[in-house]
């Protein structure tokens, strides 16, 4: 099983911890700060660049992707360093896909031109909604016409621009979320995400949530019927859902988000980055602390920002491949669960999820129909070992 992860490729991740300020939705491992060294991030990443290029250093790189927190508050100098350190390190794909997240409030055009002559070729802006009212609940620091004006800048130097929406948020009913949806479809390029908005332990939404004090939210009967007609409208514009959330034109996909859902192998750097890596024939899942003054330090005094590193049991790499791969609008390939867990999918299971229209095979492909990925965590929990 040591080739299983280029079905899917091999990408680099970057997180980059800190925020303007920290959103009440927002589970996401980001900080604000004061103050930020950046000369001394960048130290850490280039030393983090050459420490995993040693162990990978024979393989083709597919994408990079600088995460958040909040990317585009990076220096541009500080991204083009990291770029250029990369292109050192790992020979590239012809069409690599480098994605810089940022939100609108940092987007200004003379920044973003340097980002695009630094190498990046792709912005993913968080836009989350398209009326103020609800970007002040949402706790956004940008207007609806600054998230369009920061769209617009960005477009004007990158040719992918992708962005995200948050629906079934408070007050919301369905014609509403489908006339935001259609402006929506008419700024979008190629490529956008549409996330349900869920409530996580350890935000403020959380903790007004348990208190009683997040009123007006929808009921699990109108966000379902929210998603159905989301996937309807999308697919009649052009854009259908390649996966759970993600829409897209055809060839305009994100390839890095393809490298973790088809189960490829990712180095993930920076504080509570995440990353899977196949050597000597075996697959290591690797984290860092999340704290980003403990993975400096940790870079700086040990030469790693990791902590132990756990083998990944075949048994285990079968379930993250179904769990990844389901998502996808094209499914997974059973012959590989096989190969990973020693075993085929359960049949009747799959007959019974059939017969209830949730799942099908095409192609010889196992895949999840729109109704099942609407309930995909109730049909995985069906086909587990």
């Amino acid at each position: 099983m040591s080739d299983d992860w280029r079905h899917g490729g091999f990408g680099l991740y970057l997180h980059w911890p800190f925020c303007a300020a920290k959103c009440p939705y927002c589970d996401f491992n980001s900080h604000v700060a004061a103050e930020i060294d950046q000369a001394r991030w960048q130290r850490a990443y280039l030393a983090e660049i050459d420490r995993l290029g040693v162990e990978t250093q024979d393989r083709v790189l597919n994408s990079v992707f600088f995460g958040g927190g909040t990317p585009s508050l990076m220096d541009p100098d500080l991204v083009a360093a990291i770029l250029e350190r990369v292109r050192r390190t790992w020979r590239q794909a012809n069409d690599i896909e480098i994605t810089l997240e940022a939100n609108p409030t940092s987007i200004e055009s003379g920044r973003f031109r340097a980002y695009s002559e630094g190498g990046v070729n792709r912005i993913s802006m968080g836009m989350q909604a398209l009326n103020d009212a609800d970007l002040t609940r949402l706790g956004r620091m940008h207007s609806a016409a600054e998230g369009r004006a920061a769209f617009d800048i960005a477009r004007s130097h990158f040719d992918r621009v992708s962005f995200d929406l948050i629906y079934a948020r408070q007050d919301q009913d369905l014609t509403a979320w489908e006339a935001e949806l259609r402006e929506a479809l008419a700024m979008a390029v190629d490529h956008f995400s549409l996330y349900q908005l869920t409530i996580e332990e350890g935000t403020a939404f959380g903790r007004r949530a348990a208190a009683g004090k997040l009123t007006g939210l929808p009921d699990e009967e109108l966000a379902a019927d929210m998603y159905l007609r989301t996937q309807e409208i999308c697919e009649a514009a052009g854009l259908p859902a390649y996966e759970v959330s993600n829409h897209a034109r055809e060839g305009a996909q994100s390839r890095h988000n393809l490298i973790y859902w088809r189960y490829g192998d990712y180095a993930g750097i920076g504080p509570g980055a995440h990353g899977r890596l196949t050597l000597g024939g075996t697959r290591q899942a690797t984290v860092t602390p999340k704290p980003p003054a403990l993975w400096l330090q940790a870079v700086e005094q040990r030469g790693s920002g990791e902590l132990p590193r756990e083998e990944l049991p075949l048994e285990d790499q079968a379930v993250e491949f179904l769990l990844f791969g389901l998502r996808l609008s094209e499914g997974i390939d059973p012959a590989r669960y096989r190969a990973l867990s020693g075993t085929d999918l359960p049949a009747e299971k799959l007959a019974d999820l059939g017969e209830l229209g949730l799942v099908e095979t095409l192609d010889g492909r196992i895949r999840a129909t729109r109704e099942g990925r609407a309930v995909l965590n109730g049909v995985i929990r069906e086909l587990m070992p």
